[in-house]
């Protein structure tokens, strides 16, 4: 994780090192070039670009010959982004979960974009009873609340030497890839501690000026200012637990949500330690029934996810809707280059931009429990 970068980006200003390689165009097809052999037999650099339009559509992208340095060709980009995509797909816990339940915002512009401005909505006036329905009721306008989120590029180096590669190409091996897995994996599990709140000790993530707004920022579930705290009774791995114990516990997190006006559908979060516990029978009368399919018997509770990375004896219950929690989609993971030293060393970034917003209105109501 100490490797990961959390860096500023955009248009105004060029901020670091990806910023100043793109040659401010913000387009990181730029910084992909590729060897390939044209239809006149004459092999040069391309890159491929986004012209606009829908990103998942073929079309919407441009090959252009480059007057630059490259020294991979496409095919070994394709292995690299491969490698990519094979982490991608390994279980991220809590980050899944949002995007497998389509909780997400596309940025249009995310190179572009270093914040993202977005508005919570006061209630309005209450409505009015009257007989003949002349009187008319008091004008009100909703009362929009401005907030912002900083849009950071997450980023890992690494180098693949021209000698290494020039080796595996004449020994009719593929690139390695190991060094490109390795950068994905350290940025999903930074994915993941965003999104749980345990990032930097804890801190929320900022940029810039904040006001006296608490929840202008990166927040996650555990550090979220507005969330609802409740008191864990006993540790569920204590032997003096149970399952009827947990089970209030839970009921105890779902009501929480409930005086929120949070009603679901919930998924509910545990640390390693309590997966064991789950699995033990809910009561002596009742064998064959574990707790975990006992608390699966709540209504709205949706799912039961073991995290990892979350800290002993504490618990999370998130609704799983917008309103509470969503994923800022600006770029999934990425690999770009440069290079340094002549073309003797290539330089690698895998990056990517993708930041969790967690919510609440005016009033502070909140769709995340958090019991400790």
């Amino acid at each position: 994780m100490s490797n990961v970068k959390v860096n500023m980006t955009g248009a105004g200003s060029l901020r670091n090192t990806i910023a100043g390689a793109s040659g401010g165009g913000l387009d990181f097809g730029a910084m992909r070039p590729f060897i390939a052999t044209n239809k006149q037999g004459q092999t040069g650099t391309y890159v491929q670009v986004y012209v606009g339009g829908d990103r998942a559509k073929p079309e919407n992208y441009k090959i252009i010959p480059m007057n630059t340095n490259a020294t991979l060709r496409r095919d070994e980009w394709k292995k690299l982004d491969e490698a990519l995509m094979g982490v991608a797909r390994e279980r991220l816990g809590i980050v899944d979960d949002l995007l497998s339940r389509g909780l997400t915002y596309n940025l249009a512009n995310p190179l572009g974009t270093t914040v993202l401005e977005w508005h919570d909505v006061g209630d309005q006036q209450e409505a009015q009873l009257t007989m003949d329905g002349i009187n008319r009721s008091k004008g009100d306008r909703p009362n929009f609340q401005y907030n912002y989120i900083p849009i950071p590029i997450m980023s890992v180096d690494y180098e693949i030497n021209a000698r290494e590669l020039a080796a595996s190409r004449n020994m009719g091996n593929g690139i390695d890839v190991i060094d490109a897995e390795n950068a994905a994996r350290r940025i999903a599990e930074l994915q993941e501690d965003l999104l749980l709140g345990v990032y930097n000790g804890g801190a929320a993530y900022t940029y810039g000026e904040t006001d006296s707004r608490t929840r202008n920022g990166i927040y996650g579930y555990l550090n979220f200012p507005d969330r609802n705290l409740v008191t864990l009774s006993v540790p569920w791995d204590n032997s003096s637990i149970t399952g009827a114990g947990i089970i209030q516990d839970v009921l105890d997190m779902k009501q929480s949500a409930i005086n929120d006006y949070h009603y679901g559908p919930y998924q509910l979060y545990i640390p390693t330690a309590y997966e064991t516990v789950l699995d033990n029978d809910y009561d002596a009368t009742t064998p064959g029934t574990t707790i975990r399919e006992r608390i699966l018997k709540i209504a709205n509770i949706a799912g039961i996810k073991i995290i990892d990375r979350m800290t002993a004896d504490n618990v999370l219950l998130v609704q799983m809707t917008s309103r509470t929690v969503r994923m800022i989609q600006g770029m999934g993971l990425t690999n770009i280059q440069w290079n340094e030293e002549g073309n003797w060393v290539t330089k690698y970034k895998v990056v990517a931009i993708q930041v969790p917003q967690v919510r609440s209105d005016q009033n502070g109501r909140c769709g995340i429990v958090h019991m400790s």
